[in-house]
């Protein structure tokens, strides 16, 4: 069942946690200004593969966090807009834009609000979303269907996301919760984590920085557990044709769990002799017609 009421108050208090959670996330990671002049990328080939040459097309990044990623897109030369529910993750990309001296426009909003907006102004060529995005959505069908209303005939949305079998274990990999939760929030008193500091180097990619120490949230959160069929589901119900969709065995940056195993290009992998499950997914749907996606 993808189908929920839409959940803005939890909206709000995520809002309240991502912006202290950002403030710690971002005393790891050193000069990021400095990392982008030099011709750094927070992209993933994964997410790079999916989608394809961006080169001069216009592209919205949906919950763009601080902006890293948003950037990114655009030195690949596409038109990109960032948007994201966090005051302090846009403000943030605002600067991290200038001291970069990349162009790429922000916008501070609730993901849902933004794309009911956005449908009577402008039509984009790409949607892209990745990495802890959708456990925010308290509607998925809404956000399925307000996105097929922004992309252009042909436009796709690329979606790279930690695949909701993981997010069934505990940090010791013990079975702890439920795949199926039918759109009822899971509600976390000590709100968003600092996961950067959990993954360390996983997640700061230049030069990570010990930063804020001990953090502690003062604002509860709540997720959504949307399993891989209702993610899909939704989707072809909002008129968009799946052409791919792929699984990963590992995790980029991120380590969910105890004694996980780094190999090349910071893929985190679950330690050994404990079951191969996927860590990762990836989605592109396209909205009618047929682009050369140059896979």
């Amino acid at each position: 069942m993808a189908n929920s009421p839409l959940r803005k108050e939890l909206h709000e208090e995520n809002r309240l946690s991502w912006n202290e959670a950002t403030k710690a996330h971002n005393s790891h990671k050193g000069n990021q200004g400095k990392f982008f002049l030099e011709g750094g990328s927070t992209l993933f080939p994964e997410e790079v593969e999916l989608l394809g040459d961006i080169n001069g097309l216009s592209v919205v990044h949906l919950q763009c966090n601080a902006g890293q990623d948003t950037l990114s897109l655009a030195r690949l030369g596409a038109n990109v807009t960032g948007v994201d529910i966090s005051d302090e993750a846009i403000n943030f990309a605002h600067k991290l834009a200038q001291d970069s001296g990349i162009d790429a426009v922000f916008e501070r909003a609730d993901v849902f609000d933004w794309l009911e907006q956005a449908a009577n102004k402008s039509k984009y060529d790409i949607v892209f979303s990745s990495y802890g995005a959708i456990c925010w959505l308290s509607d998925l069908n809404l956000w399925a269907t307000r996105i097929a209303s922004i992309l252009n005939e042909g436009g796709r949305l690329v979606l790279m996301e930690f695949h909701p079998v993981a997010m069934m274990f505990d940090i010791d990999l013990s079975h702890k919760f439920p795949y199926f939760r039918n759109g009822e929030a899971l509600t976390w008193d000590d709100g968003v984590s600092d996961y950067v500091a959990e993954s360390n180097t996983g997640l700061a990619p230049d030069n990570y920085q010990a930063g804020i120490q001990n953090f502690s949230n003062p604002y509860r959160s709540h997720e959504f557990q949307w399993g891989i069929g209702e993610i899909i589901t939704a989707l072809l119900q909002a008129g968009l044709i799946l052409i791919t969709f792929k699984e990963y065995p590992y995790s980029n940056g991120w380590k969910p769990f105890d004694n996980m195993k780094e190999e090349p290009g910071r893929r985190m992998f679950p330690p050994d002799n404990t079951p191969n499950i996927p860590l990762m997914y990836g989605i592109v749907v396209i909205k009618n017609g047929c682009i050369d996606i140059n896979f």
